[in-house]
Order: C-alpha cells, then structure tokens, then sequence
C-alpha cells in the first residue's frame, strides 16, 4: 500500500475523538500537544480523560456519536471496539470527506497515525507501507542513534534525553497506527515482573532512559493521572493499558485494587510497568506496592524519577538550595491539614526550620498550612512562591509571600497539581527568565 505521508498543522482546529476508554486516553494528549481543539463524543470517561476537561483542555459531549458531530472537524479519531459503530462513524467521515483513524480496523481507515518517537523538537514518524514491523524497526533505529548521538538534530550533538530500545522490532496492532514502540522478548518462566517507574514531574522527555527501556518492554501499564500523556501514546497498541487515576475528590482506584491488578498480571506473565509521576517513593505510595508483589512472590524492581518537590520549582527558576541562603530543604505532604488526627507533619517544628520548605498536595489546605505556619513562628514576609503544572505546557508560577499567598493563589484560580515552597529561595532567581538552564520548555514566569 502507497501512503502518502503529511504532517498536520492542527493547533486551533476542530479533531473530533468518538470513545472515551483506554485508546482515546492514549490518543488524546498527542492531539492536545499539537494544540488541536479536542472534542470527544462518549458517553463516560476515563479519569485522565476527565481530569482533561475538568482543567478545561478539551470538550466533553456525554452521549454516543451523532454525524452532526463531524461538522466543522478536520480529522476524526474512532476510538471504539464496537465494529458496527466505529463503521458509523467511519462513514459519515468518508461522506464529508473528512480523513478517519480508526482502531478496530486499520485496514477500513482512510487514515494512520505513523510509528513516533520524540527526541526534544523532533519528531521521527514513519510509515511501513502496510508492515507495521518495518516502521517499527526503521524508527527503532533512527531513535537509537539520536540517544546514541551518533546522529545530531541541526548540526548540533543532542543529549540522550530518553529512549532507546535494545529489543527486537515490534508487533502489529489494531487501533489504527503503526505499533509506537518495540516489542518484548518472550517472557521467561509463568511469573512476570513489576517494575515501579518514576515519569517524572510532567515534561515526557524527564523520564530515565531505563525507565523509557522498561517502559517499550511492557506488556501491562498501569498509570496514574500525573504521568506525562505522551508516554502513553508512544506504548504499542496490544499494550493492556489501566487507568489507575486518583482525581483528588474525584473518580479513584483503590490502593487495594491497583496492588490487585499488579499481582494479577505479574503471575499471568506480564511484563507489568507502574507508571507514576515524579518518583515511586515520594508521596507515591510505591513502599506498599513493592511489599504486595513481594508477598505474591512477584520480582519488583524500582526505577526512581525525577520528583516534582525539586524539578518544579527549578522550571520556575526556584532553586532550593542556594549557597548562603538555604543549606537544607524539607519536602511534606499537605493532603492533610495542620491539625488533622491522622497527620504526620510536625507544622511547629516546620516552622522553626530556616531552610526551604516544599509542601506538595497541599493546594486545598493552603489557608490552614500558611495560618500555621505562621502561629508557630514563621515570618509573615517569609517568600512563597506555587508552581502549577511545573515543567509542562501548562506550567503557572506566582511569587508571593506567606501571608498573602493564600489569597493569592486563590484569587488567580490554580489548581492541582501545583508544588508551594516558602524559603528566601523563592526570590533568589526571580528576574531569571524560567526555563533557563532547566531544560524545559515551561510557560514563562507570571
């Protein structure tokens, strides 16, 4: 089959995605990285997919597809494993000419999405003419010799930011594209492996390189709501994919079912990974499922991440530490308030520390921790500074102090997640531009 490859400018431009499950979840943050206006007709879904349009990302419509639905669109993605309902849509799509990505039938589609690999501003897509294996082993190499450096973007040597496979060519898959990255070897014995990864704090490229190798190896991936989206839509497509999103006041799996899951798999011989943002033992509960895989006899091995309490604040030109500013940073969980019978944090002590304090989760209970921080000693000037969405696209900082900061935030409607610190370190970089020397791509500082 001659394809003729294309790459579409779709920033502003209405994509319609019909289904809101598991292939919709890993579609949908390649389509919002290119800043398409995202619509997705389904009638419920996914966590990540929801906490999407509750951070007003993209357009919900709860109810099954309506061919009014592609008017104004110029590509649609069908998301759906019900053949006689993706054929619906598939036509309606042909009849307005408009070009469709089918999942249920790549060879009905009148459009592909190539293998992808990213490697910072470039992007490797290729198209195997119909043999999803080629594609794969072409792109393989091609990323190999990015991370390697042997081949350089622009005539500059590149960084090994992520990647490289070290695994045979991949298998084909059913949802519409080429397979995006490489398949496993066969698996060795009945029981599997867990491998807990940490993904960083937002930016796709943050993830370890063993993390991205565990990550093209698995055969189950069970992720959380704060895990960089473009992860997910570079995984295979026979990939199990589990939504293991925890919304705060919201839908949650619980911590129970996701120790289920992981145990399940491994001993059916899956090659499971745990992908969680930032790193698997900070706030992420990663201790309780190493001493469940362990119990069901099933091997763990943990790749620690780069965590949001440090990678956060250095996206918005926070550092914190400095040298004869703060010799020492303490990193607490806010989900609780000062107070509360089952909290750990001593918010006394917190305050007489004269170093960096980084509270992540604590955005609900800002009023209550800054009230008590203030009550037990802390000055009031003390500068403060909240970092949402540190190190992505939709990275927001305000500067402010312990007294104010509250209101503040409050007032200017961020939201979680978002990384507080208060320390003298808050102002000590603030007329550097963000971004500098982060290796991010975030939003300038507010």
């Amino acid at each position: 089959m001659i394809m003729y490859p294309l790459a579409l400018r779709l920033a502003g431009r209405r994509v319609l995605v019909v289904g809101g499950g598991a292939v919709a979840t890993r579609r949908v943050p390649a389509l919002l990285d290119a800043e398409a206006r995202v619509v997705v007709v389904a009638p419920a879904l996914t966590p990540a997919l929801r906490a999407h349009v509750d951070a007003g990302r993209l357009e919900w419509v709860a109810r099954e597809f309506a061919p009014a639905d592609l008017d104004g669109a110029w590509l649609v993605q069908v998301a759906i494993d019900d053949p006689a309902a993706a054929e619906a849509v598939s036509a309606a799509a042909l009849d307005r000419r408009i070009f469709c990505v089918r999942a249920d039938d790549r060879d009905a589609a009148t459009a592909w999405t190539p293998a992808v690999t990213r490697y910072g501003p470039v992007t490797v897509a290729v198209l195997g003419g119909g043999n999803p294996r080629r594609a794969v082993a072409v792109r393989d190499a091609i990323r190999e010799k990015l991370v390697s450096g042997t081949l350089s973007v622009g005539g500059e040597p590149d960084e090994a930011v992520a990647g490289g496979s070290g695994v045979p060519a991949g298998r084909a898959g059913g949802d519409g594209s080429e397979p995006t990255t490489t398949a496993p070897p066969a698996v060795a014995g009945p029981v599997g492996r867990v491998a807990l990864v940490g993904a960083g704090p937002g930016d796709p490229e943050l993830i370890t390189v063993r993390g991205r190798r565990l990550l093209a190896e698995a055969d189950v991936v069970v992720a959380d709501r704060l895990v960089p989206g473009l992860l997910l839509d570079e995984l295979r497509p026979d990939v199990e994919l589990v939504d293991a999103t925890k919304i705060p006041h919201g839908p949650a799996a619980t911590q129970e079912e996701i120790n289920r899951v992981l145990v399940q798999r491994a001993l059916a011989g899956a090659r499971v990974v745990r992908l969680k943002g930032g790193d698997p033992y900070v706030f992420g509960r990663g201790g309780e499922e190493v001493l469940a895989c362990a119990a069901a006899g099933v091997p763990v091995t943990v790749v620690p991440g780069v965590t949001s309490s440090v990678a956060a604040p250095a996206a918005a030109g926070v550092p914190v530490t400095h040298r004869g500013v703060a010799h020492e940073f303490t990193v607490v969980s806010g989900h609780l308030p000062p107070g509360h019978p089952d909290s750990l944090v001593d918010w006394s002590a917190l305050a007489r520390l004269r170093g960096t304090l980084v509270v992540l989760m604590g955005l609900r209970n800002l009023p209550a921790i800054a009230a008590a921080l203030q009550a037990h000693g802390r000055p009031p000037e003390t500068p403060a500074a909240v970092v949402q969405e540190g190190t992505t696209d939709g990275q927001r900082v305000l500067r402010s102090t312990l007294d104010a900061v509250a209101a503040e935030t409050q007032a200017a409607g961020f939201r979680a997640p978002a990384v507080v610190v208060f320390g003298e370190v808050a102002t000590t970089l603030a007329g550097v531009p963000a971004g500098t020397g982060t290796g991010t791509s975030a939003a300038p500082v507010a």
